[in-house]
């Protein structure tokens, strides 16, 4: 009887773990995304969202955004409203997250940073389907804002969650 082996070659050549952004972590740990082309801004909210005990990952163009968003759901995704725009004008990852479905979506926090609308300002949260909205001018604030806004709304969800874990949804 003739056994075949498997070459490891040609299981690594099929899946390509090279999208994941995190090789281990532990899983009540939270994750976090930022979307941002300014350096300085992407600091900003790194500092903030690590002193929350966030996982941060950075990536650099939307294409790379998205095939992070493949294998992990974030915890929290901060991203510019000018993050990688082309010659079209438009943010493909907000494109993404917004094409998202519901109870995918609701596990994600999602923060619009905007040069043009003012922090918190919830009627253009609601147009442009994200959590949260914060001014660039206040992006040093985003870690006490955005714990205030989690925590919001995790007690707004609490019963709908809730619910969707009885039903195994979740």
């Amino acid at each position: 009887m003739k056994t075949e082996k498997l070459a490891p070659d040609s299981i690594e050549e099929e899946l390509d773990y090279s999208g994941r952004p995190f090789d281990y972590r532990d899983m009540d740990a939270s994750t976090a995304m930022i979307c941002d082309n300014d350096p300085a801004i992407r600091q900003k909210a790194r500092d903030n969202l690590k002193t929350l005990n966030f996982n941060v990952i950075e990536p650099a163009t939307s294409k790379e955004a998205l095939k992070y968003t493949t294998f992990q759901t974030f915890n929290v995704i901060v991203v510019n409203e000018n993050f990688d725009v082309g010659k079209d004008g438009i943010n493909q990852v907000l494109i993404y997250l917004d094409g998202l479905e519901m109870p995918v979506r609701r596990q994600i926090f999602v923060v619009l940073i905007s040069s043009t609308f003012a922090t918190m300002d919830y009627m253009n949260t609601l147009n442009k389907s994200v959590n949260l909205i914060i001014n660039k001018d206040e992006i040093s604030e985003l870690g006490l804002i955005l714990k205030k806004e989690m925590e919001e709304n995790e007690y707004f969800y609490h019963v709908f969650s809730d619910f969707q874990r009885k039903l195994g949804k979740v």
